[in-house]
C-alpha cells in the first residue's frame, strides 16, 4: 500500500526557511519533518511512498538520493503551483492497481494509528476518509458571563470543533472528482461529503502542523520532551 505525500508548497509563512528550503525539509531534533512523518507510515508498514514536488523540489529528491534507507520513493514533480487535488491527480499513473492509498500533507505530525485509520476506512467502504483533529486556539480565550463580567482567561484552549488534519485514504473512485488543477479540500471533498462519500476518523490523540516559524520552535521544543508521534 501506497502513501502519497503533498508537499510542493511554497512555506511562505515559514519566512527564511521557507524561501530557502522546502517545508518538507524544514528539521525537528536534526531530521527533516518528512522523514518524520515517513517514519511513522513506516512503522506501520507503509514503505512505499509518492512525493508531490513542486517548489524546491529538486532539493527533496536530492535528499532521498543521498539518504541510505529501506523505503521505495517515487518523486514527482507536479508543478510549481498546482493546487493539491491536480497534485493528486497528476500521480494518479502511480497508484493504478490500489485498491487505497494514503494522502497526507508533509508538514503535519500526530500520533495517528495508521492501522485502525485503514481498518475504519474499508470497514465503511466509502469513497474517502479524512482525519478530523480538534485544533487549538491561536489566540487566549476570554469567558464572559450574560452581565459582561470577565469569569476567566484561557490561553489557547483546545477547540471543541474539528478540523480537517491531513492523514486521509482514498480509494480510485476519488479520481472521478479531481480535475487537473483542483483544490482538493474545496469542489472534491464538498462533492463527497454531499454524495455521502466521506467519513470523518475521528482522532483525540496529539496533531500539530508547521504553518510557522514559531511552529518549527514548538517542534523543537516537544521532540526534546518526548514527541508523541515519535511511534518507531
Amino acid at each position: 500500500m501506497k502513501a502519497v505525500i503533498l508537499c510542493g508548497g511554497r512555506g511562505t509563512r515559514l519566512g527564511e526557511h521557507g524561501r530557502s528550503v522546502p517545508k518538507a525539509l524544514v528539521q525537528i531534533g536534526g531530521k527533516p519533518i518528512i522523514w518524520h512523518l515517513m517514519s511513522i507510515f513506516a512503522h506501520y508498514g507503509v514503505t512505499e511512498f509518492v512525493l508531490c514536488l513542486g517548489y524546491l523540489g529538486d532539493e527533496i529528491r536530492d535528499h532521498f538520493d543521498r539518504l541510505d534507507h529501506d523505503w521505495t520513493i517515487e518523486c514527482v514533480e507536479t508543478g510549481l503551483d498546482t493546487n493539491t487535488g491536480g497534485r493528486l491527480k497528476r500521480v494518479q499513473s502511480m497508484l493504478d492497481g490500489e485498491r487505497d492509498f494514503f494522502v497526507t500533507y508533509g508538514d503535519g505530525l500526530a500520533d495517528v494509528k495508521i492501522d485502525r485509520l485503514l481498518q475504519f476506512h474499508r470497514e465503511h467502504d466509502r469513497t474517502a476518509t479524512i482525519t478530523t483533529v480538534h485544533p487549538y486556539s491561536n489566540f487566549g480565550i476570554v469567558d464572559i458571563d450574560d452581565e459582561g463580567h470577565v469569569v476567566r482567561f484561557r490561553e489557547k484552549p483546545l477547540l471543541r470543533e474539528w478540523i480537517n488534519g491531513g492523514y486521509f485514504v482514498f480509494d480510485q473512485r476519488i479520481f472521478d472528482v479531481l480535475g487537473e488543477d483542483s483544490i482538493l479540500e474545496r469542489e472534491p471533498f464538498e462533492r463527497l461529503a454531499n454524495d455521502g462519500q466521506m467519513l470523518a476518523f475521528r482522532h483525540e490523540g496529539f496533531w500539530k502542523c508547521m504553518d510557522t516559524f514559531k511552529d518549527n520552535l514548538e517542534f523543537e521544543e516537544i521532540w526534546q520532551r518526548s514527541a508523541p508521534w515519535k511511534v518507531w
